[in-house]
This record gives structure tokens, C-alpha cells and sequence, in this order.
């Protein structure tokens, strides 16, 4: 009977799985501050998503750990074509042509600064950086990148983003905005899977959200739809459900979640600490995200989350 009469319903089709690049050979590497969350070499980065992909998982997301011996002031190391990013692209494209590859567009991973942008004198130069992501954006498309997916929250990169690729040949590359992007203190954990923690000199606060605001989500993601999004994101997910609610209410175009770091570190401390049942409360977390509106989830639980499902 609850099955009959339930309301929304959690499937391995609305689970994307982000995961973690990293140069050399033969590597998987955990990341200590996310429990069962690896860093994968691009040899070993294809079967890593064979799996996802036998699981039915539709697509993964893909972030680099990039050597510090790389990484720039002008972050130029992003649209390196053979950059780490677009080796596994291809390498997973080669192996696994069924799953949907997303790549993030930001200079956080190849910048010694450590953020979204280039930065001068303190500053944030926010129009100096759209060329760059333009550039990074079209390399990855290049690779075999389907849905580039801009978290970088500078002014105006939609609209330049989709003239640039649409300009390269790539009209069918997708759009995934990180529309509502907060500053938010969920994200540590995955700075330290992409290596930018150390490197991030001040804060975000200039140029991703006020946790304090909701209006102003409304006002980003309408703004990154009239450039050209086909799909946003609320991001972090689950203490910002009412902001996925409106987004979907408001706008009815296709709206992710992303069940961030720090909240799958938290859910894990306290599975491995005996406080709470982990199986149960993650499906009952990715539940919350789709019974807020959202058609899709980016999470760390993703593997774990399909074997339940197929399972049921």
C-alpha cells in the first residue's frame, strides 16, 4: 500500500555520480575526509564507471585533482587539451559510450589561488575569466564532454559559454548551470579531494551566494536560462531544499540537486560512529531531494544508493 500510494519515487535514473582524477598509474586513492570516496588514475578511471554504468546510473561527473606543479595564477592548465580531465574523458568515452560524462567549468582546480576565478590585487576579474572558461569549455567538448556543467558563478558565463561552443561546432554540448550556488561551509571536504583548500587564499563570498537569501536564487537562475542553460543546479543540496522547491515551481526546467561533500562526510561520520543507520537515512536524504521537485541528484552515494534500488 505505501508503494501504491507514494508520492515521489527515488530511481537509479535520477543519480549522477561525481568522482575524482588523478594523475598516475595504477591509483586509487581514498580521500580521507570522505570515507569510500576514491581518487581514480585514468587507467583505472574507465572501470571505475563501467561499474556505475552496469549499476544504471546515467551519467557521472568528473573533477581532477590537479599537481600543484600545474596550477597557475591564470589557471591555463584548464584548457590544456590533454589536461587530466579531458585523458579521462576520453578514456572513459572509449569504454563506456552508453553513460553521460559531465565536466565542471571553473578555474578552482588549476588556479594557485584557489578560486572560481582569475584574481588580481584580491580582486575577483570576473570578465577576464570568461575567456578562460570559454577556452576550457570547448577543450572538454572537444574530449567528449556531454554536458559541461559552469560552477563558477561569474557574471555572464552562461550566455559566452554557449556562444563559444555553439562557434566550435559543439550545438548539442548540454548546459548544466550551478545556478544557485552558495557559499556554504558544506564544501571543505571536496576541496580537499581536488587539492584547492590549501591553495584558497580568502573566501568565495564575493561571488557565490548569501546562505541568507532566497530571492536572489530566483533572480541567478533566471538570469542563466535567458543565456542559455538547458539544466540548473541548486548546490548544496539538502540545506537548501526550499530553494530546489522554487527553482523547479518557478521555472519548470530540468533542476538537479547536489548532495555535497561535506553533507555525504557528515552522513558517513555518523554511520561509522554508530548513530545512524547508513542505508536507511541516505535513501531517506536522496528522497527529501526529489520530493522538493528535483528531477536529478549528484551524490557521493550514488553507487551505494543503485545497488538499493536494484536490489528492491
Amino acid at each position: 500500500m505505501r508503494r501504491l500510494v507514494a508520492e515521489n519515487r527515488l530511481g537509479v535514473d535520477d543519480l549522477i555520480w561525481p568522482l575524482f582524477v588523478v594523475d598516475g598509474d595504477n591509483v586509487r586513492q581514498p580521500v580521507d575526509s570522505m570515507p569510500g570516496v576514491m581518487r581514480y588514475s585514468v587507467d583505472q578511471v574507465a572501470g571505475a564507471v563501467s561499474e556505475a554504468r552496469d549499476l544504471g546510473i546515467p551519467a557521472i561527473a568528473l573533477f581532477p585533482y590537479t599537481d600543484a606543479a600545474l596550477k597557475t595564477p591564470d589557471g591555463r592548465e584548464g584548457c590544456n587539451p590533454e589536461n587530466l580531465v579531458c585523458r579521462a574523458v576520453r578514456a572513459v568515452k572509449s569504454a563506456c559510450t552508453d553513460i553521460g560524462v559531465i565536466c565542471d567549468v571553473a578555474l578552482d582546480p588549476y588556479n594557485s589561488d584557489g578560486h572560481d576565478g582569475l584574481v588580481q590585487g584580491g580582486r575577483i576579474l570576473n570578465d577576464e575569466t570568461l575567456e578562460i572558461l570559454c577556452q576550457q569549455a570547448v577543450v572538454q567538448a572537444e574530449a567528449g564532454c556531454d554536458i559541461q556543467a559552469p560552477s563558477d558563478m561569474m557574471d555572464g558565463r552562461i550566455g559566452v559559454i554557449r556562444r563559444a561552443l555553439d562557434d566550435a561546432g559543439f550545438q548539442d554540448s548540454i548546459i548544466m548551470s550551478y545556478a544557485a550556488k552558495y557559499a556554504s561551509g558544506f564544501y571543505a571536504p571536496f576541496r580537499d579531494a581536488v587539492g584547492s583548500g590549501g591553495a584558497l587564499a580568502g573566501d568565495k563570498k564575493t561571488y557565490q551566494m548569501d546562505p541568507a537569501n532566497s530571492d536572489e536564487a530566483i533572480h541567478e537562475v533566471a538570469l542563466d536560462i535567458a543565456e542559455g542553460a538547458d539544466m540548473v543546479m541548486v548546490k548544496p543540496g539538502l540545506p537548501y531544499l526550499d530553494i530546489v522547491h522554487r527553482v523547479k515551481s518557478t521555472f519548470g526546467l530540468p533542476t538537479y540537486a547536489y548532495h555535497v561533500s561535506g553533507e555525504y562526510a557528515m552522513l558517513q561520520a555518523a554511520a561509522q560512529n554508530g548513530w545512524l543507520e547508513y542505508d536507511k537515512t541516505m535513501m531517506e536524504i536522496l528522497t527529501s531531494f526529489k520530493r522538493a521537485g528535483a528531477d536529478g541528484i549528484l551524490t557521493y552515494c550514488a553507487l551505494d544508493a543503485a545497488r538499493l534500488l536494484n536490489n528492491q
